[in-house]
This record gives C-alpha cells, sequence and structure tokens, in this order.
C-alpha cells in the first residue's frame, strides 16, 4: 500500500515539475530569444525558422514537427517515456501560445542570449530530470547512437550546426553565432539541471538480483551491463552492475531497478571519454 501511495505522490511531483520546466523554457523562448532571432536547436529550432518565413504559429509547428521524434522515443525508451514527453510537448506548446503574447522582456541581444539561454537550459533541464522531453532530436540521437560509433551530443551538435549555418544565410550570421552561443549556455545548464555536467553517464547498480536486472536493462534500454561480484559489510554476498548510458536514459534505469528491487543501491557517475567498442543493443524496446 505505501509503495502505491510513494508511487502516486513521485508521478504527481514529476507532472508538476514537468509543467514548471516548460513554464521556464517556453518563457525564454517567447521573451527572450525569439522576439531577437536567437534561435534554439533541434526542431524547435527548425519550427522556429519555419514559423518566422510563414507566420504559422510557433506552438503549432513545435507540437506537429515533433510527432514523428514522439514515436520514435516511444519505440526506444518505452510507454512511460511516451506519457511524460506528450505531457511535455502540449505543456510548452500551450506555454509558447500564452507567452507569444507578452512583450520581449530585453531588446539588449548579449542579456537575451545569456538569461534565455539560461533559463531554456534551467526549463529543459527540469523536463529531462523527471522523464520528459519537450524536443524530439535527442531520442532520435539515442537511436542513430546505438547504430553508431557517434555520441549521442556529437549527433545533437551536427544537428544543430546545419540548423545555424541554415539561419545564418537567412537571418545573417551574427544572429546565428548568437543563437550557437545561446545553444552552449543551454546545453551547460541543461546538463548541470538535469544530472550533471557531462552528457555521458555511468551507473553503478548493487543489487542481489544482477542477472534478472541485466537482462531488463538490456531488453528495455538496449544497454549491456558488466557484472562484478561484491561483498557488503552488513548485506553480505551482492552483484554490481556497471552501465554506460545518456542522461535521458537515467529516469527509465532508475525506475526500472526500483521496480525489479527496491533494495538496489544505485550511484550515477560523470563520463568524461569513452574509448574502446561500447554494446549496443539494435533491437527495439519491448513493452
Amino acid at each position: 500500500m505505501s509503495r502505491i501511495k510513494n508511487k502516486t505522490t513521485k508521478n504527481i511531483i514529476s507532472i508538476l515539475m514537468l509543467t514548471i520546466g516548460t513554464i521556464i523554457a517556453s518563457l525564454a523562448l517567447e521573451c527572450f530569444l525569439i522576439p531577437n532571432t536567437i534561435l534554439d536547436g533541434g526542431i524547435t529550432g527548425i519550427s522556429i525558422i519555419i514559423s518566422k518565413l510563414s507566420k504559422i504559429p510557433l506552438a503549432f509547428l513545435v507540437l506537429v514537427l515533433n510527432i514523428p521524434f514522439i514515436f520514435i522515443g516511444f519505440k526506444n525508451l518505452g510507454k512511460s517515456f511516451l506519457l511524460r514527453t506528450l505531457y511535455s510537448m502540449i505543456c510548452f506548446s500551450f506555454f509558447l501560445s500564452f507567452f507569444g503574447n507578452f512583450k520581449p522582456f530585453t531588446e539588449e541581444i548579449l542579456l537575451a542570449t545569456v538569461f534565455g539561454g539560461a533559463l531554456l537550459g534551467s526549463g529543459v533541464g527540469i523536463v529531462i530530470h523527471f522523464g520528459g522531453c519537450v524536443d524530439g532530436t535527442e531520442s532520435v540521437a539515442i537511436v542513430i547512437s546505438k547504430r553508431t560509433n557517434l555520441s549521442v551530443g556529437q549527433i545533437v551538435l551536427m544537428f544543430n550546426l546545419i540548423i545555424y549555418t541554415t539561419a545564418g544565410f537567412i537571418f545573417g550570421f551574427d544572429r546565428a553565432m548568437y543563437s550557437l552561443l545561446t545553444y552552449l549556455i543551454t546545453f551547460k545548464v541543461i546538463d548541470f539541471v538535469s544530472e550533471g555536467l557531462e552528457q555521458a553517464k555511468a551507473a553503478l547498480i548493487i543489487t542481489a538480483k544482477g542477472t534478472s536486472l541485466s537482462k531488463e536493462i538490456y531488453a528495455k534500454l538496449g544497454r549491456t551491463t558488466t557484472t562484478i561480484k561484491g561483498k557488503g559489510l552488513i548485506s553480505g554476498e551482492k552483484e554490481v552492475l556497471y552501465c554506460v548510458l545518456t542522461r535521458i536514459e537515467i529516469y527509465e534505469l532508475k525506475n526500472l531497478v526500483e521496480e525489479m528491487d527496491e533494495s538496489a543501491f544505485i550511484t550515477i557517475l560523470d563520463v568524461s571519454d569513452i574509448i574502446g567498442t561500447h554494446i549496443k543493443s539494435n533491437n527495439k524496446r519491448k513493452i
């Protein structure tokens, strides 16, 4: 009974924080960045370009253009990711429309870049921390990363460089450079708010159900684990699982471990570099 109550409380808090995150992110875009023609990256950046050229509402474009990417994320990260992401994107779209009626907080380009980037990173970081997503680029990058030697960060960066180069030809390269600066600020703030300072993460899981948990992690997240034998001073024989993953997968990993072994102990570590071959599953997630 207490477990159900705790899970309900956790879900309520998650919904509340996802809402707050989307409010902050949409405020940053509509009141700092977009009025000064500073672009975000990813699908949101593409939506801003199309909106400025065609006058189609940004809120509509963000929601519609992300639909295929939501489906891809669902196939690889599961139903709970789908529900949280749908909720986040609907809220994000709504608040973009709401704040679109506000006057810009500043017309000073440097202030808009710094404060807009920091606020956007804070909002998106909160959403990622609680298992949601307001831009489908990263979920697609995870899929590509699992099939190539490129990291998620490298794929997202290449995608955004294409967007900013295109924006440079349309709006001027000074705006493209300000947009790139905003992206760098946003990227660092997202990492700080969501889980830490690095894109790649490693999880150490101390559990008595190492074999079954390893199989479940591989089946659900497509991530392999290394098993190390351990012994606790009080708890006795244990298995320590080591798994490298991305920040957007951490929420799913925590839920998965909690469901299978409530007594498991999880530590999330920063990874500055990955050298060597890391086996990745090409299988679609099983629901």
